[in-house]
Protein backbone atom coordinates (compact mmCIF):
# COMPACT_ATOMS: atom_id res chain seq x y z
CA UNK A 1 0.00 0.00 0.00
CA UNK A 2 1.02 3.59 -0.49
CA UNK A 3 1.90 4.33 3.13
CA UNK A 4 3.91 7.25 4.42
CA UNK A 5 7.12 6.48 6.30
CA UNK A 6 9.02 9.13 8.20
CA UNK A 7 12.38 7.93 6.87
CA UNK A 8 13.13 10.07 3.78
CA UNK A 9 14.87 7.26 1.88
CA UNK A 10 12.00 4.86 2.48
CA UNK A 11 9.53 7.55 1.48
CA UNK A 12 11.35 8.11 -1.81
CA UNK A 13 11.14 4.37 -2.57
CA UNK A 14 7.44 4.39 -1.75
CA UNK A 15 6.84 7.39 -3.95
CA UNK A 16 8.69 5.83 -6.89
CA UNK A 17 6.62 2.66 -6.54
CA UNK A 18 3.47 4.77 -6.77
CA UNK A 19 4.69 6.55 -9.88
CA UNK A 20 5.59 3.32 -11.65
CA UNK A 21 2.57 1.42 -10.27
CA UNK A 22 4.65 -1.63 -9.39
CA UNK A 23 2.98 -3.32 -6.42
CA UNK A 24 5.30 -4.07 -3.51
CA UNK A 25 5.09 -7.14 -1.28
CA UNK A 26 1.86 -7.07 0.67
CA UNK A 27 0.34 -4.56 -1.73
CA UNK A 28 -2.54 -6.81 -2.80
CA UNK A 29 -4.96 -8.04 -0.18
CA UNK A 30 -6.62 -11.31 -1.10
CA UNK A 31 -8.60 -11.23 2.13
CA UNK A 32 -10.54 -8.10 1.14
CA UNK A 33 -14.26 -8.62 1.74
CA UNK A 34 -15.63 -5.10 1.58
CA UNK A 35 -14.64 -2.70 -1.16
CA UNK A 36 -15.38 1.01 -1.02
CA UNK A 37 -15.77 3.66 -3.67
CA UNK A 38 -13.78 6.47 -5.20
CA UNK A 39 -15.67 9.54 -6.41
CA UNK A 40 -14.09 12.34 -8.44
CA UNK A 41 -15.94 15.64 -8.75
CA UNK A 42 -14.90 18.58 -10.90
CA UNK A 43 -15.74 22.26 -10.41
CA UNK A 44 -16.09 23.34 -14.05
CA UNK A 45 -16.11 27.15 -13.94
CA UNK A 46 -13.81 28.82 -16.50
CA UNK A 47 -13.88 32.54 -15.66
CA UNK A 48 -16.96 32.33 -13.45
CA UNK A 49 -14.99 30.88 -10.58
CA UNK A 50 -13.02 34.10 -10.25
CA UNK A 51 -15.16 36.92 -11.63
CA UNK A 52 -16.04 38.30 -8.18
CA UNK A 53 -12.40 38.63 -7.11
CA UNK A 54 -10.68 42.00 -7.07
CA UNK A 55 -7.48 40.47 -8.46
CA UNK A 56 -8.34 37.15 -10.11
CA UNK A 57 -5.38 34.81 -10.72
CA UNK A 58 -4.66 35.32 -14.39
CA UNK A 59 -2.84 32.04 -14.82
CA UNK A 60 -5.79 30.01 -13.52
CA UNK A 61 -8.37 31.97 -15.48
CA UNK A 62 -6.47 31.58 -18.74
CA UNK A 63 -5.75 27.88 -18.17
CA UNK A 64 -9.40 26.89 -17.99
CA UNK A 65 -10.29 25.80 -21.53
CA UNK A 66 -7.10 23.94 -22.36
CA UNK A 67 -7.01 22.25 -18.97
CA UNK A 68 -10.66 21.21 -19.30
CA UNK A 69 -9.76 19.16 -22.40
CA UNK A 70 -6.58 17.84 -20.78
CA UNK A 71 -8.61 16.62 -17.82
CA UNK A 72 -11.13 14.92 -20.10
CA UNK A 73 -8.33 13.20 -22.03
CA UNK A 74 -6.76 11.86 -18.84
CA UNK A 75 -10.09 10.62 -17.50
CA UNK A 76 -10.68 8.79 -20.77
CA UNK A 77 -7.20 7.28 -20.72
CA UNK A 78 -7.82 5.66 -17.34
CA UNK A 79 -11.58 5.15 -17.81
CA UNK A 80 -12.43 7.16 -14.72
CA UNK A 81 -15.91 8.75 -14.72
CA UNK A 82 -16.37 12.04 -12.89
CA UNK A 83 -19.16 14.34 -11.78
CA UNK A 84 -18.62 17.55 -13.73
CA UNK A 85 -20.36 20.31 -11.78
CA UNK A 86 -20.78 22.94 -14.51
CA UNK A 87 -21.57 26.63 -14.00
CA UNK A 88 -24.93 27.03 -15.75
CA UNK A 89 -23.96 30.13 -17.73
CA UNK A 90 -21.45 27.99 -19.64
CA UNK A 91 -24.31 26.17 -21.39
CA UNK A 92 -25.16 29.45 -23.17
CA UNK A 93 -23.64 30.60 -26.43
CA UNK A 94 -24.78 34.22 -26.00
CA UNK A 95 -26.53 36.48 -23.48
CA UNK A 96 -27.49 40.13 -22.93
CA UNK A 97 -24.67 40.63 -20.37
CA UNK A 98 -27.12 42.08 -17.82
CA UNK A 99 -29.44 39.26 -16.68
CA UNK A 100 -31.90 41.84 -15.47
CA UNK A 101 -34.36 39.25 -14.16
CA UNK A 102 -31.81 37.86 -11.73
CA UNK A 103 -32.51 39.17 -8.20
CA UNK A 104 -28.81 39.44 -7.36
CA UNK A 105 -28.52 42.68 -9.33
CA UNK A 106 -26.66 43.62 -12.49
CA UNK A 107 -23.43 44.56 -10.70
CA UNK A 108 -22.79 40.84 -10.17
CA UNK A 109 -22.52 40.45 -13.94
CA UNK A 110 -20.47 43.61 -14.49
CA UNK A 111 -17.48 41.64 -15.74
CA UNK A 112 -19.48 40.52 -18.77
CA UNK A 113 -19.90 44.15 -19.77
CA UNK A 114 -16.41 45.31 -18.81
CA UNK A 115 -13.23 43.22 -18.81
CA UNK A 116 -14.97 40.20 -20.34
CA UNK A 117 -16.74 42.16 -23.07
CA UNK A 118 -14.55 40.57 -25.74
CA UNK A 119 -13.87 37.30 -23.88
CA UNK A 120 -16.64 34.84 -24.78
CA UNK A 121 -14.12 32.07 -24.08
CA UNK A 122 -14.44 32.82 -20.36
CA UNK A 123 -18.26 33.12 -20.34
CA UNK A 124 -19.55 30.37 -22.62
CA UNK A 125 -18.56 26.74 -23.13
CA UNK A 126 -21.12 24.64 -25.05
CA UNK A 127 -18.34 22.97 -27.01
CA UNK A 128 -16.53 21.99 -23.81
CA UNK A 129 -19.73 20.64 -22.29
CA UNK A 130 -20.35 18.66 -25.46
CA UNK A 131 -16.88 17.16 -25.04
CA UNK A 132 -18.01 15.81 -21.65
CA UNK A 133 -21.10 14.18 -23.15
CA UNK A 134 -19.19 12.41 -25.94
CA UNK A 135 -16.24 11.30 -23.81
CA UNK A 136 -15.55 7.59 -23.48
CA UNK A 137 -15.86 7.70 -19.69
CA UNK A 138 -19.46 7.79 -18.49
CA UNK A 139 -19.43 11.21 -16.84
CA UNK A 140 -22.21 12.94 -14.95
CA UNK A 141 -23.01 16.60 -15.56
CA UNK A 142 -24.00 18.32 -12.35
CA UNK A 143 -24.78 21.89 -11.30
CA UNK A 144 -22.35 24.47 -9.94
CA UNK A 145 -25.06 27.19 -9.83
CA UNK A 146 -25.63 29.61 -12.70
CA UNK A 147 -22.98 32.24 -11.99
CA UNK A 148 -20.97 30.93 -9.01
CA UNK A 149 -22.92 32.63 -6.23
CA UNK A 150 -21.87 31.75 -2.68
CA UNK A 151 -24.88 29.92 -1.22
CA UNK A 152 -23.52 30.19 2.31
CA UNK A 153 -23.22 33.98 2.30
CA UNK A 154 -25.67 36.04 4.35
CA UNK A 155 -26.36 38.18 1.27
CA UNK A 156 -27.57 35.18 -0.74
CA UNK A 157 -31.31 35.18 -0.19
CA UNK A 158 -33.69 32.37 -1.05
CA UNK A 159 -34.84 34.13 -4.27
CA UNK A 160 -31.20 34.48 -5.38
CA UNK A 161 -30.46 30.84 -4.66
CA UNK A 162 -33.63 29.75 -6.45
CA UNK A 163 -32.78 31.80 -9.53
CA UNK A 164 -29.23 30.39 -9.61
CA UNK A 165 -30.62 26.85 -9.72
CA UNK A 166 -33.56 27.53 -12.02
CA UNK A 167 -31.41 29.48 -14.48
CA UNK A 168 -28.94 26.59 -14.56
CA UNK A 169 -31.70 24.07 -15.24
CA UNK A 170 -33.19 26.26 -17.96
CA UNK A 171 -29.82 26.84 -19.62
CA UNK A 172 -29.16 23.11 -19.67
CA UNK A 173 -32.65 22.24 -20.91
CA UNK A 174 -32.55 24.82 -23.70
CA UNK A 175 -29.16 23.61 -24.80
CA UNK A 176 -28.83 20.87 -27.45
CA UNK A 177 -26.66 19.02 -24.94
CA UNK A 178 -28.26 16.25 -22.87
CA UNK A 179 -27.82 17.29 -19.24
CA UNK A 180 -30.43 16.25 -16.68
CA UNK A 181 -28.69 17.64 -13.62
CA UNK A 182 -29.28 16.02 -10.24
CA UNK A 183 -26.08 16.74 -8.25
CA UNK A 184 -24.92 20.10 -6.93
CA UNK A 185 -21.47 21.33 -5.98
CA UNK A 186 -21.64 24.58 -4.02
CA UNK A 187 -19.30 27.42 -5.04
CA UNK A 188 -16.49 27.79 -2.51
CA UNK A 189 -17.80 24.57 -0.90
CA UNK A 190 -20.19 26.84 0.98
CA UNK A 191 -23.28 24.75 1.69
CA UNK A 192 -26.60 26.57 1.90
CA UNK A 193 -30.24 26.70 0.79
CA UNK A 194 -30.54 22.94 0.63
CA UNK A 195 -34.32 23.31 0.84
CA UNK A 196 -34.22 25.04 -2.54
CA UNK A 197 -32.18 22.19 -4.00
CA UNK A 198 -34.86 19.75 -2.87
CA UNK A 199 -37.61 22.03 -4.17
CA UNK A 200 -36.17 21.89 -7.68
CA UNK A 201 -35.56 18.17 -7.85
CA UNK A 202 -31.85 17.88 -7.11
CA UNK A 203 -30.95 14.71 -5.27
CA UNK A 204 -27.37 15.08 -4.01
CA UNK A 205 -24.65 17.58 -3.18
CA UNK A 206 -21.00 17.63 -2.20
CA UNK A 207 -20.82 18.45 1.47
CA UNK A 208 -17.92 19.45 3.69
CA UNK A 209 -15.82 16.51 4.84
CA UNK A 210 -15.62 15.22 8.42
CA UNK A 211 -12.46 17.22 9.09
CA UNK A 212 -13.97 20.39 7.67
CA UNK A 213 -11.99 22.64 5.36
CA UNK A 214 -10.39 25.27 7.61
CA UNK A 215 -7.56 27.34 6.21
CA UNK A 216 -4.11 26.30 7.33
CA UNK A 217 -2.92 28.35 10.28
CA UNK A 218 0.71 27.71 9.47
CA UNK A 219 2.89 26.10 6.85
CA UNK A 220 3.97 23.50 9.41
CA UNK A 221 0.41 22.34 10.04
CA UNK A 222 -0.28 22.25 6.32
CA UNK A 223 2.79 20.08 5.75
CA UNK A 224 1.82 17.81 8.63
CA UNK A 225 -1.67 17.19 7.30
CA UNK A 226 -0.44 16.47 3.79
CA UNK A 227 2.46 14.20 4.68
CA UNK A 228 1.12 12.24 7.63
CA UNK A 229 -2.67 12.19 7.75
CA UNK A 230 -4.71 9.80 5.64
CA UNK A 231 -7.64 11.63 4.02
CA UNK A 232 -10.92 10.37 5.44
CA UNK A 233 -13.33 7.94 3.88
CA UNK A 234 -16.78 9.49 4.09
CA UNK A 235 -20.21 7.96 4.55
CA UNK A 236 -22.86 9.54 2.30
CA UNK A 237 -26.22 9.94 3.98
CA UNK A 238 -29.71 11.33 3.42
CA UNK A 239 -30.11 14.68 5.15
CA UNK A 240 -33.21 16.30 6.61
CA UNK A 241 -34.24 17.63 3.19
CA UNK A 242 -34.14 14.21 1.56
CA UNK A 243 -30.90 15.01 -0.26
CA UNK A 244 -27.89 12.70 -0.30
CA UNK A 245 -24.81 14.40 1.10
CA UNK A 246 -21.64 13.03 -0.53
CA UNK A 247 -18.98 14.81 1.55
CA UNK A 248 -15.59 15.70 0.16
CA UNK A 249 -12.48 13.88 1.36
CA UNK A 250 -9.68 15.84 -0.29
CA UNK A 251 -8.90 18.63 -2.75
CA UNK A 252 -6.25 17.24 -5.07
CA UNK A 253 -4.62 20.68 -5.40
CA UNK A 254 -5.19 21.96 -1.89
CA UNK A 255 -1.50 22.08 -0.99
CA UNK A 256 0.29 24.78 -2.95
CA UNK A 257 2.48 27.81 -2.53
CA UNK A 258 5.57 27.82 -0.31
CA UNK A 259 4.32 25.00 1.94
CA UNK A 260 3.82 22.77 -1.06
CA UNK A 261 7.28 23.51 -2.42
CA UNK A 262 8.85 22.71 0.95
CA UNK A 263 7.04 19.38 1.05
CA UNK A 264 8.12 18.41 -2.44
CA UNK A 265 11.76 19.24 -1.78
CA UNK A 266 11.71 17.01 1.30
CA UNK A 267 9.50 14.11 0.28
CA UNK A 268 8.40 14.37 -3.33
CA UNK A 269 4.73 15.18 -3.93
CA UNK A 270 2.95 14.58 -0.59
CA UNK A 271 -0.45 15.18 -2.18
CA UNK A 272 0.00 12.14 -4.41
CA UNK A 273 0.95 10.08 -1.35
CA UNK A 274 -2.09 11.30 0.59
CA UNK A 275 -4.39 10.60 -2.34
CA UNK A 276 -2.96 7.09 -2.71
CA UNK A 277 -3.51 6.44 0.98
CA UNK A 278 -7.12 7.47 0.59
CA UNK A 279 -7.51 5.20 -2.44
CA UNK A 280 -5.88 2.35 -0.51
CA UNK A 281 -8.30 2.90 2.37
CA UNK A 282 -11.22 2.65 -0.04
CA UNK A 283 -10.01 -0.74 -1.26
CA UNK A 284 -10.41 -2.24 2.21
CA UNK A 285 -13.16 -0.13 3.79
CA UNK A 286 -16.85 0.47 3.29
CA UNK A 287 -16.91 4.15 2.47
CA UNK A 288 -16.21 6.78 -0.16
CA UNK A 289 -12.95 8.51 -0.93
CA UNK A 290 -14.17 11.71 -2.61
CA UNK A 291 -11.52 13.68 -4.48
CA UNK A 292 -12.25 17.01 -6.13
CA UNK A 293 -10.45 19.49 -8.35
CA UNK A 294 -10.94 22.23 -10.91
CA UNK A 295 -9.72 22.16 -14.52
CA UNK A 296 -8.12 25.52 -13.68
CA UNK A 297 -5.86 23.70 -11.21
CA UNK A 298 -3.88 22.18 -14.08
CA UNK A 299 -1.38 24.98 -14.61
CA UNK A 300 1.82 23.07 -15.37
CA UNK A 301 3.24 19.76 -16.48
CA UNK A 302 3.79 18.98 -12.81
CA UNK A 303 0.08 19.50 -12.07
CA UNK A 304 -0.87 17.25 -14.97
CA UNK A 305 1.53 14.52 -13.83
CA UNK A 306 0.06 14.65 -10.33
CA UNK A 307 -3.38 13.97 -11.78
CA UNK A 308 -2.09 11.32 -14.16
CA UNK A 309 -0.38 9.46 -11.31
CA UNK A 310 -3.49 9.49 -9.13
CA UNK A 311 -5.80 8.39 -11.96
CA UNK A 312 -3.39 5.59 -12.89
CA UNK A 313 -3.37 4.47 -9.26
CA UNK A 314 -7.19 4.45 -9.17
CA UNK A 315 -7.28 2.39 -12.35
CA UNK A 316 -4.70 -0.04 -11.01
CA UNK A 317 -6.50 -0.49 -7.71
CA UNK A 318 -9.80 -1.01 -9.53
CA UNK A 319 -8.17 -3.74 -11.62
CA UNK A 320 -6.50 -5.51 -8.70
CA UNK A 321 -9.04 -5.16 -5.91
CA UNK A 322 -12.39 -4.43 -7.54
CA UNK A 323 -12.45 -0.84 -6.25
CA UNK A 324 -15.64 0.95 -7.28
CA UNK A 325 -15.37 4.23 -9.18
CA UNK A 326 -18.69 6.05 -9.28
CA UNK A 327 -20.24 9.46 -9.87
CA UNK A 328 -22.14 11.39 -7.23
CA UNK A 329 -25.40 10.50 -8.96
CA UNK A 330 -24.58 6.79 -8.80
CA UNK A 331 -23.64 7.00 -5.13
CA UNK A 332 -26.86 8.88 -4.34
CA UNK A 333 -28.93 6.28 -6.17
CA UNK A 334 -27.35 3.47 -4.15
CA UNK A 335 -27.80 5.30 -0.86
CA UNK A 336 -31.49 5.75 -1.63
CA UNK A 337 -32.03 2.19 -2.80
CA UNK A 338 -30.27 0.29 -0.01
CA UNK A 339 -31.36 0.85 3.59
CA UNK A 340 -28.08 0.05 5.36
CA UNK A 341 -24.89 0.24 3.31
CA UNK A 342 -25.14 1.18 -0.33
CA UNK A 343 -21.47 1.19 -1.16
CA UNK A 344 -20.44 -2.41 -0.87
CA UNK A 345 -19.93 -4.45 -4.00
Amino acid sequence: MCNYNKTPKRWIETYVSVLTLRPRRGDLRSEVVTVGTVVLSVDAELGWGYHDLTAPPTDRVEAGRKSWLTLLELLDTYRVPATWAVVGHLFLSECDRAHAMHPIGDTWFASERDEWADRPDLRFAPSLIRAITVAEADHEIGCHTFSHVDFGADSTTTPIAREELVASLEAAESSPLPAAMSSVVFPHNSVGHRDVLAEWGFTSYRGVGPNGQPPATSALRTIGRATIATPPLVQPYIDEFGLVNVPASMHLYGLSGSAGRVCERLWGDPTVAAACRGIDAATVGDGVFHLWLRPNDLLSDHDIERLRTVLAYIARRRELSGLNVRTMREVAKRVRSEPVSSLQT
